[in-house]
């Protein structure tokens, strides 16, 4: 790899701070298990002046969801779940789930029950909260009871508030389209179920401390809240704002939330997200300690939808999807000098890593500006990186 073409990467980071596009970040490149590259840049909070560093904190919100499909898969490897499982050998609420009719609003029988692979692979039909579908509505109001509920002291716990999702209408038949929605938060609470632990203990005991990860969790002591970084978003001038409102019943990760939820709950720096990705890299190992075998790395990063599923996906151009990451196929829609088969994913306040095994490489661009999710910059930052190949 050649080191000076990477510094590059200087410019669109410091072009990004001075045109208001982020406050500012940290980009880490690692090649063949070494760190090749990192940048801090701009601040972590603009109003306090403070930089970023090694020790930030960030908010990882989707890029929660790769972990938890390792959890997933640590499971499935002991035999304590299985691939075909149905959701609602776990999950009471997901008995006699029903569909949406598109005609009436309201649910219907559905041919069959979700499986385990539906919520791995986003074919669940499980939808977020938001407004363009009635299944999206009942969503929003479920998740807003249990803010307000969170908001009293009180709340939902993992089982109970994934329990009430299940009775929802999906938004289409299982295994007929990739609809991004909280299928990753289903799995969290299934793994409770199955562990007999919190799914936050279950991370923690299985992947976290095995990893030395001390700084990635649900909420952050009272001793290190100091290093979280501040959030933003553009008012419609186009100033920053701080971000200071609950999105998708996340907390302010003080206290440990009763809802952990496995597809935005989580926090991490840098350097922790870091050993995630090496053990991704190592084909499941990192440091002599086995997570993850590797024919289960192989399955997370297998592209699953169908030529069907992938003709209605309007998300990800070029990109296929496995176990709760992206898989690339195709260069010239995506529109990358990546390689075939990399994957990985993006948060919604702009923390983006992928994987690469062709090159075993990674590049990680953390930022925290709300909607911003697999960024300009970030693409920006992949590309000199690729670029930076010999």
């Amino acid at each position: 790899m050649n080191l000076q073409r990477l510094k590059y990467i200087d410019n669109v980071t410091e072009d990004a701070v001075r045109n208001g596009e982020v406050s500012g970040g940290t980009v880490c490149i690692v090649k063949d298990n070494v760190e090749v590259y990192r940048k801090h840049f701009g601040f972590a909070d603009r109003e306090r002046q403070i930089v970023p560093n090694n020790d930030t904190i960030f908010r990882m919100f989707s890029m929660s969801k790769p972990i938890t499909a390792v959890a997933t898969l640590i499971l499935i490897e002991r035999g304590m779940l299985d691939y075909n499982d149905r959701v609602s050998k776990y999950l009471d609420g997901f008995k006699n789930p029903t569909v949406l009719d598109w005609n009436t609003g309201k649910g219907v029988p559905t041919d069959r029950e979700l499986q385990i692979r539906d919520l791995l692979t986003m074919t669940s039909g499980i939808v977020y909260p938001d407004n363009w579908s009635e299944s999206c509505k009942q969503m929003a109001v479920l998740f807003d009871k249990n803010t307000e509920l969170i908001k009293q002291g009180k709340g939902m716990s993992t089982v109970e508030f994934c329990n009430q999702m299940g009775k929802i209408p999906l938004v289409c038949k299982p295994n007929t389209a990739w609809v991004y929605g909280a299928s990753a938060d289903v799995l969290g609470a299934i793994i409770e179920v199955v562990s007999k632990k919190s799914f936050g203990e279950f991370l923690k005991d299985e992947i976290f401390t095995p990893l030395g990860m001390k700084d990635t969790g649900f909420y952050i002591p009272k001793e290190k809240y100091h290093r979280l970084a501040q959030a933003y978003y553009h008012d419609a001038d186009g100033n920053f704002k701080i971000f200071d409102f609950m999105n998708l019943c996340i907390t302010d990760y003080k206290e440990p939330p009763k809802f952990e939820s496995g597809g935005a709950g989580l926090v991490s720096t840098i350097d922790d997200y870091q050993q995630f990705i090496k053990m991704l890299l190592n084909k499941g190992t990192l440091n002599g300690i086995r997570i993850l075998g590797s024919k289960s790395i192989d399955l997370m990063r297998t592209p699953y939808l169908s030529k069907e599923i992938m003709a209605k996906k309007i998300d990800n151009d070029g990109y296929n999807y496995g176990c709760l990451v992206r898989i690339l196929e195709d260069k010239q829609v995506a529109g990358t000098n990546a390689s075939i088969g990399e994957f990985g994913w993006d948060g919604w306040l702009g923390t983006y890593f992928n994987v690469d095994l062709l090159e075993n490489l990674s590049v990680m661009c953390f930022v925290q500006e709300c909607g911003i999710g697999f960024s300009n910059l970030a693409r920006k930052v992949r590309a000199i990186t690729y670029g930076a190949i010999d």
